[in-house]
């Protein structure tokens, strides 16, 4: 009977352990969201005594990989996205037992193409002279495509500075490069005609000839810290930086950042869709976690909270373009009830 007593007593604890596997939540993705889930961290630690959920900047794309590995409690537990979930990834989660996931629409971020103060104005930039600058390959006068030897920017457009087209960007796992060759380098190739007409005939190719960037050193690939970005380019004031509005607030005083098609980037520009490069930005939550992580429940409601996504929130103060005031109380519902995404809209 003692045996029995005791073996019941240690499948009780082993019950409690597995139901509370981790005291601390694990966060891992964007750079780009990365300062506004730590700052929701800092205040969840704060006000329930709770460790400080840790918050990994993975990139976008490296995140995905890991919150989608599976549903154990090795693997994330949040993801940060400055673009939606793809597709193939939200189909890598389910292939890996992650069926559940709840999707928080946390705010909107405009990538911006920025230079130091001290740099050559730039008028006139258009996405059109990101794409011709960039691309490995571009039309010649008879749309063929042809290997790109633009050196300079006025080589690209002659209102352009005479400078040695040099673009420091973020890599591939990064959702801000997706956004950089999904809004800039595609934005670009759909103003050009043969482009366009070859987008009605193979999407395939068009694709391939709109965001395949050449690799002379032209583009730079410089991680996933945008603040390197902007040292960087106080260091060579002839260099362009392409990173989040935010990056660019907390550094106006160093920081100009262009306009595009006529458009400066601004909060009210980027909510409003009309600056080109405006993108939405989220947070995913492992909902298998809940009940296996302490805290989770808690810190998606201060995450969703007036006092964090409002207007005046703190994350606004921080550089966050906040969601329209009418959209919120929704947002918080679905994200509160930890509502899973169905996925069907998703590309």
């Amino acid at each position: 009977m003692k045996k029995i007593v005791l073996a019941i007593t240690a499948a009780l604890a082993l019950s409690a352990t597995a139901a509370q596997a981790r005291d601390n939540i694990e966060i891992v993705g964007s750079s780009t969201v990365y300062p506004f889930t730590t700052a929701v961290a800092e205040q969840f630690a704060k006000k329930t005594g709770n460790p400080a959920p840790k918050v990994e900047a993975t990139g976008t794309g490296g995140g995905m990989k890991l919150f989608c590995a599976g549903a154990g409690i090795e693997t994330p537990d949040l993801t940060n996205a400055s673009r939606r979930i793809k597709k193939s990834e939200f189909e890598d989660c389910k292939k890996n037992g992650v069926d559940a996931i709840t999707e928080i629409h946390m705010g909107y971020d405009g990538l911006t193409i920025a230079q130091s103060k001290k740099g050559q104005e730039f008028k006139n930039f258009s996405l059109k002279d990101l794409y011709m600058a960039l691309a490995k390959d571009v039309p010649n006068d008879k749309g063929e495509l042809v290997p790109n030897t633009a050196k300079t920017w006025k080589d690209v457009n002659p209102e352009l500075p005479a400078v040695k087209i040099e673009v420091l960007g973020p890599p591939p796992t990064s959702g801000t490069r997706d956004s950089f060759n999904e809004l800039g380098m595609e934005g670009g190739c759909k103003k050009i005609d043969s482009l366009k007409a070859l987008k009605e005939k193979d999407e395939k190719a068009f694709k391939a000839a709109c965001q395949t960037i050449r690799e002379d050193g032209a583009y730079i690939e410089a991680g996933e810290n945008d603040n390197l970005i902007v040292q960087k380019l106080e260091a060579n004031p002839d260099a362009l930086g392409a990173f989040g509005f935010s990056f660019l607030e907390q550094n106006e005083d160093k920081l100009n950042g262009l306009g595009i098609d006529g458009v400066k980037p601004s909060a009210e520009a980027v909510i409003d869709k009309s600056y080109p490069m405006s993108r939405s930005m989220y947070v995913y939550v492992k909902n298998a976690h809940v009940d296996q992580v302490k805290g989770i429940k808690e810190f998606v409601a201060e995450y969703v909270s007036e006092n964090a996504m409002g207007v005046d929130g703190y994350l606004a103060d921080k550089g966050l373009v906040t969601v329209a005031a009418d959209k919120l109380p929704d947002i918080a519902k679905n994200a509160t009830a930890l509502t899973p995404m169905t996925g069907d809209d998703l590309k």
